[in-house]
Formats: structure tokens, sequence, C-alpha cells
């Protein structure tokens, strides 16, 4: 069962476009970019998939050079099966981590133009300066995550216009009735439990249930460890691997800042920056900087030593739950456990899947906290999570005070309806994958 995704339409844009270049895809294991390309490869007369991982046989094709008849050459001798016509041949050139040498031939292919090629790999990132010096100029890029919600939506049955109708209502500041309220808060807790990856979001809508879906998670938890013992080299294996088995824990303090003295004795930042920066390039985390100050610009504004990590995918998070919490939170869907961590995590991956970097902001011996911040053309937006539906004082004091000229309006993410009060517009969660659109939309 394929299950829609936002890269089919990029897809089908990309072959489109005239002259369009061979195509890169990025991102973690098992959030569905082999999937989505063979579905697309439906639409060519004949499919050419080379996966490096699995068939290293094939990391000799480009052994006589890079050229396209040496590759094609090569790939023919190995599987005559394998036809390639011009203008109706889409190569797919599969888990090109294992074979980032592949990457050099992309300008040939380029320039040559015949055949529709795809790379694809998911521990990209950590390699990634490699392949991006040896096509530099050929290529385009698409960086894919696990399914946001709307892409659940999709799932379950719902078409566009249901982001269209959330839209429009935002936008009216018009709140939702007690039938979307409850259908759409229920599908999102769903989501938070579930996460986003495929086969686990598929299993879920095969059932009807989360039954087999913890199992999922966990196997892909440690899946995402294997990796790390495999890829990553030296000591930093054992580095890395702390980071990762950290996340949890220090997301379940109050404090959620990540502090590498907890990680090991004796522990210093400069020995683990590069850590966190590899998990971050392997897509199974998303960093929040923490902002020197709430003003603009963004970019530089912030110290380099006080940040937050959350996994990618709440799916992880959920895994790693001890499991009273897990029992807890699918028997009574009760998100807070770990002190409002798994609010926090969704948040992150819903502002990360729309594109934005990551920041907060905490003053120094001060309540003054803020959750998230992002900008618009004009303005800087502080955007908060709320567990409860209680006050949010930072969010107040940021908006009213002049110290911060650049803040004028605030974004609250509750439980609740869609309200509006001292300038802080307030959304159910379930609006959370739309704050871009949003936005792109008012006048802040």
């Amino acid at each position: 069962m394929y299950l829609k995704r936002k890269i089919d339409i990029f897809l089908n844009e990309w072959r489109h476009k005239p002259e369009h270049k061979p195509l890169i895809i990025k991102g973690a294991r098992q959030i569905g970019k082999t999937e989505s390309v063979q579905h697309f490869a439906a639409g060519y007369k004949h499919f050419v998939e080379i996966n490096f991982a699995i068939e290293p046989v094939y990391r000799t094709i480009c052994e006589d050079g890079y050229t396209v008849a040496n590759i094609v050459k090569n790939i023919s001798r190995i599987d005559s099966t394998k036809k390639f016509v011009e203008g109706q041949t889409l190569i797919l050139f599969d888990e090109i981590q294992d074979y980032p040498e592949i990457a050099t031939s992309l300008k040939s292919f380029c320039i040559d133009g015949r055949y529709d090629v795809i790379c694809s790999g998911s521990m990209l990132g950590i390699n990634y300066k490699r392949i991006e010096s040896n096509s530099v100029g050929y290529k385009s890029e698409f960086a894919m995550q696990s399914f946001d919600f709307e892409e659940f939506l999709w799932a379950k049955g719902y078409d566009e216009s249901i982001a269209a109708d959330f839209l429009q209502q935002m936008l009216a500041g018009t709140a939702f009735n007690q039938t979307t309220m409850k259908v759409f808060s229920e599908n999102f807790l769903d989501y938070c439990i579930l996460g986003g990856m495929p086969r686990i979001v598929a299993n879920y809508i095969e059932k009807g249930n989360f039954s087999g879906c913890i199992e999922m998670q966990t196997e892909l938890l440690s899946d995402y460890r294997e990796d790390i013992k495999k890829y990553v080299e030296g000591i930093d294996k054992t580095r890395v691997l702390n980071v990762f088995n950290h996340i949890p824990v220090q997301l379940a303090q109050e404090n959620k800042k990540f502090q590498i003295s907890k990680v090991a004795s004796g522990a210093r930042f400069k020995d683990y920056w590069g850590c966190i920066e590899w998990l971050n390039d392997a897509g199974m985390v998303n960093i929040c900087h923490c902002l020197h100050t709430p003003d603009l610009p963004l970019k530089g504004n912030y110290d380099d030593g006080k940040y937050k990590i959350y996994f990618r995918d709440t799916g992880l998070l959920v895994a790693n739950l001890d499991s009273e919490s897990q029992m807890d939170l699918r028997a009574n869907k009760n998100m807070n456990v770990y002190k409002g961590a798994l609010y926090e995590n969704v948040m992150a991956e819903a502002l990360s899947k729309q594109g934005y970097e990551l920041f907060y902001y905490k003053r120094e011996n001060a309540t003054l906290e803020e959750d998230f911040f992002v900008r618009t053309q004009k303005s800087l937006v502080p955007v908060e999570v709320k567990a409860t539906n209680g006050q949010a004082k930072s969010l107040k004091t940021l908006i009213s005070s002049d110290k911060y000229p650049d803040i004028t309006t605030g974004i609250k993410f509750i439980s609740g309806n869609i309200g509006f009060e001292n300038n802080v517009h307030t959304f159910p969660y379930f609006c959370a994958f739309l704050l871009k659109r949003y936005l792109a939309e008012v006048d802040f």
C-alpha cells in the first residue's frame, strides 16, 4: 500500500522541468525515499534500480571512467535485463553513502541528458561534503523527512481541502466547531504517539490501532544505533551513542537545555559538538540553538554552547519512554509524560518539516524563556507550545516590553481552540503544520 507523500508533487515537477538535472534525495533511514522513487518510476517505460548497499557488485561500474557510455555499458554487462532507452528511462542509484564515487558521474549524466537520474541514501549527510564536491553545479536536491501531520491526514483518507479549510479559519480567527476539534485533536494525538515513519503509519492505517507499532519503533531505534556503530569512525562512536541515548533523559528535565557534562564524566563541549553535528547530518535529530537576545537577525545571533536536541521524528522519543509511560501514553493518551517533552519535540519536528531552523531563548538568572522563534519579512515571532492551557508569561513579556522591538505578536499552540488575546494568536496543536503558510498571509 503506497501512501501519498509531498515528494510526489516535487518529483513530477522535477521531471517536467526542461533540462532538469540529476536529483539527490537526502534523509534519514526508513522515511520512504526509495518507496517514493519506485512509485514515481511507474511513469517511465524503463526503471533501472541499483542499490549499492545490497548489490556491492555495482560498485565497479565507474572503473572505466565516469562517462555515461561507460557506466551504462558496465551496468548492462552485470545485468543484461536492465534497459536504457533515451527519454524513457529513470535510473535510481540508491544507498550511495556506500559508494559516494557515483556522484562524480552526475556531471556526465547532466550534460548527456538522455536519462533521468535520482540518487538517494540514508546517511548522506555524513558524506555530503564529498558528494557535493563531486557534483556541484550538476544536480538538484530534495531534503526528505518522515510524514508530517498533513501527510498523515492524507493517509487517513482526507484530501488537500482540509488544510485549506484550516488555514482559512486560522486567518479569519474563527473557532472550529466541536466535531472538528474532537476529530482532529484525536488524529493529532495518534500521530504524536506513532511518529511519522511510513512503515509504522502504514501498519496503523491497515490495522486501525497501535498493535505492533511499539515493536516497530523499538526496531527502528535499534537500527539507528546500529547505523551509529557502522558509520561513525574511531572513539567518536561511543560519544555519538552517548549523546543519542541521553536525549530523552535530558528532555525529561524542567530545563531541557542539553548538557554535555551529564553525558559522561569529564565530558567537554569541544569533544562532543562534532558528535551532535553528526547526528544532525545523519537526519536523526534537530538542534535548537539558544539566542543571545530575542532580536533579528536569527542567524549568527545564538550561543554555540547552548542548545536543545530533539529527535527528528517523535516516534523515536516515544520508543525511548519507559514501559509505564508508553502504556499511559497509548491507553490514556496522556501527552504530559516527560514533563511536556513530547509537546516540544512534536513542535520542533513540525517547524523543521516546514523548513524552519530552530531557535529558543532563555535569559540567564531569570524566568524569561521562550520555546521557539520564527521570523516574517518584518518581525520576529515567538512560538510557544503549552502542555497545559495556562498563562504564557514569557510570551506576554516579550510582546509588551520595549526591550524587544522586533516582537509585536506571538503564536501559542494549545489543546484548545482558535483565539486571540493580548496580541497572542492561539491555535490547536493540530494546526502547527500550517504555521508557515499562515505567516505568509498575515501582516505581522
